[in-house]
């Protein structure tokens, strides 16, 4: 299964490791007030001699009536995808709404969204399902130089414990003004989860002074590579081309686009018919 997983990583995405698989399979936390753990279901389509074909994750909440497709991985074979989502969709007959590939950081798993280009089949799939796509964020990557300089610190580094990592806070007469999260793993990837500066304290450069130390920090902790999400702003204005500027002043490079994806009636409504021997890993 992590085979599989991996053969669709990107590049700064570290490789599926079993601790990172189990801690997927915990799930994630659920909204304030729903009743119903965010454990994600895993079905693993079975091929010739029990060998596994594709790996599908989704879970809902009962509370929202909402389904989700975590992610899915078969290789860009289409039929094992649609066998994916259409058991994933005969599972979630009863939910209105099913989303798919949702924002999110990049990760073991996945990059936080469906990368459109590497994964045509998947996105081809999702559309011949009833899905429909939006793209949502942009998947940017770096190389960090073993040899970066340290930054001039300007903030406070604390540990963070969700997501693991540290985060990076900039205050000015005690308040905070800008911070960042980020994370380097074992295997020299890192990623930068949140940087964001408050409204009134931004064109100061305070930005750059913070992922410049954030990024000599991971250096300082053996990363050689670094990815972060960026996502689309939804109504764009002056501040719009700001972060694009920033990450492009580090080197930062465009990787693939992140799609998203809803389907709001599913038509089917029992377990499908594909071809398949599902299991549960």
């Amino acid at each position: 299964m992590r085979a599989l997983i991996d053969a669709d990583r990107l590049p700064g995405q570290p490789p599926c490791t079993p601790e990172r698989l189990a801690a997927a399979r915990h799930g994630l936390v659920p909204p304030a007030g729903w009743a119903v753990p965010a454990r994600p279901q895993i079905s693993v389509l079975a091929g010739a001699g029990g060998r596994p074909q594709g790996v599908i994750a989704y879970l809902s909440w009962a509370d929202a009536h909402t389904g989700v497709i975590c992610w899915a991985h078969a290789h860009e074979d289409p039929p094992a995808l649609r066998a994916l989502i259409g058991h994933v969709r005969g599972a979630l007959g009863r939910c209105p709404l099913i989303e798919a590939f949702v924002s999110g950081p990049p990760g073991p798993l996945g990059p936080g969204g469906l990368p459109r280009a590497h994964r045509g089949a998947t996105h081809d799939a999702l559309l011949r399902s009833g899905f429909t796509g939006r793209c949502q964020g942009r998947y940017l990557y770096c190389a960090l130089s073993a040899g970066l300089p340290p930054a001039e610190p300007v903030a406070d580094v604390v540990r963070c414990d969700f997501p693991p990592g540290q985060r990076l806070i900039v205050r000015e007469a005690a308040e905070p003004v800008a911070e960042a999260v980020v994370s380097a793993g074992p295997d020299r990837t890192a990623t930068v989860y949140w940087i964001e500066t408050l409204p009134d304290h931004r064109h100061r450069g305070l930005g750059h002074e913070l992922l410049g130390q954030a990024l000599a920090l991971l250096a300082e902790q053996g990363a050689t590579e670094v990815a972060l999400v960026v996502d689309d702003p939804p109504h764009p204005g002056r501040d719009s081309q700001a972060a694009p500027r920033l990450f492009d002043s580090f080197g930062f490079t465009l990787v693939d686009r992140l799609w998203t994806y809803q389907c709001r009636h599913p038509a089917s409504r029992g377990r499908p018919r594909e071809a398949g021997v599902w299991q549960r890993p």
